[in-house]
């Protein structure tokens, strides 16, 4: 997905994941050169052609989750980010280090360990001498689908930075609280290289729910009445309210639902179905380690239907075009999207922040790392 967002104006030079299912889609879609399946611990500079302008990695998130255990970057998962940025260091010391770097994770990383994750990916970025910056960029300003993530983009410092690409201080649509009390605490070689970046707004029409779902399904299944009245069953007074509302409008209305595991009044644990009808979905998340997968809910004409989203409607919601290549079995599918990043977040950072730190970049030196006319991307992660 961080592919098809950067679109045809780059080339990759080198990708690489460890899981040969996700391996196997990029390949349906992209093809096979430069790809590598193989923990990214196990990956050297040997493996990374040329000078690359980007490098993307998108790092596991279960440690540095609000939802998580707390390991953070010391977690087996995250932790994959060090072997990546042993990448880099030696991609520096052999002169060719990427002209930027944008890192992509959960929105816990800002508060992961009590902000020293964070601190501590500031320190890595300053040290190899990058000036770096971080956004708070929410999927829902252009898909119909609630997806808070945090983007860490980093151009060497002695790089030209165009006028209007940086601001004098934070600005809240994209630099909100959170983000900002974790610059607070940066260290001072962190926080003299800290850049606040300054995106435009989007200026496209954001597409509503009921453009994603789709009339006749593919992959899964209605539900029986039975279970629909489970899932109402499980709700609290407040999500049924919802439903109840929706039923009195007459009018059809398409909806979500996840089922969660809260606190009940005695302290106990009780699983709830929590519905929402404001036009976006949830956070897609991947249908492992005990997070459910989304529900759609469809109010029409006085009566309640339910079913899981279908592969290409979660697709969709990620901003893949419907011609988009997705594995055949329904949880390695929702598995592949749920774990990506929003097609349409990466174009508006590509096109806002990337290509004209480039193209300024170019102005001053000789385009070397240019290929065929595209940019050069290695390694995504």
């Amino acid at each position: 997905m961080a592919r098809m967002g950067l679109g045809p104006g780059w080339k990759t030079l080198f990708a690489n994941d460890f899981d040969p299912s996700k391996a196997a889609a990029y390949a349906e879609n992209w093809g096979s050169e430069g790809l590598l399946v193989e923990d990214v611990a196990k990956v050297s500079t040997k493996d990374l052609p040329g000078e690359a302008d980007l490098a993307w990695a998108s790092f596991p998130c279960q440690d540095l989750s609000l939802a998580g255990a707390g390991r953070g970057l010391g977690g087996e998962r995250s932790g994959t980010f060090w072997p990546f940025w042993r990448l880099i260091e030696g991609l520096s010391r052999e002169g060719r280090p990427p002209k930027v770097i944008a890192l992509e994770n959960v929105y816990g990383a800002v508060r992961s360990h009590g902000g020293k994750d964070f601190a501590a990916i500031g320190e890595a970025m300053a040290s190899a001498g990058y000036r770096y910056g971080a956004l708070l960029i929410d999927a829902e300003r252009f898909l119909p689908q609630s997806r808070l993530r945090l983007f860490i983009v980093g151009v060497l410092k002695d790089a030209a930075v165009p006028d209007g690409l940086q601001s004098q201080g934070p600005i809240e649509e994209w630099h909100p609280r959170p983000l900002r009390e974790a610059v607070g605490v940066l260290g001072e070689e962190a926080r003299n290289a800290w850049v606040w970046w300054h995106l435009p707004k989007p200026t496209h029409a954001r597409p509503s729910l009921s453009d994603v779902i789709e009339d006749t399904p593919t992959g899964v299944e209605w539900d029986s009445a039975d279970h629909t009245q489970y899932l109402l069953n499980l709700m609290s007074e407040v999500n049924l309210s919802k439903v109840h509302a929706a039923l009195a409008n007459g009018k059809r209305h398409v909806g979500t639902v996840y089922r969660r595991t809260r606190r009940d009044p005695g302290g106990g644990r009780v699983q709830r179905a929590e519905a929402r009808f404001d036009g976006v979905a949830g956070c897609l998340r991947t249908p492992s380690g005990g997070s459910s997968r989304q529900t759609v809910l469809i109010v029409e004409d006085g009566h309640v239907r339910s079913r899981l989203l279908s592969p290409r409607e979660t697709a969709r919601l990620m901003g893949l075009p419907d011609d988009y290549r997705l594995p055949a079995k329904y949880n390695a599918a929702y598995h592949l999207t749920g774990d990506g990043v929003a097609v349409p977040v990466v174009r508006h950072l590509a096109a806002s922040l990337f290509e004209p730190l480039l193209e300024a970049e170019s102005r001053r030196t000789p385009p070397q790392a240019l290929v065929e006319g595209h940019r050069d991307v290695a390694p995504v992660t």
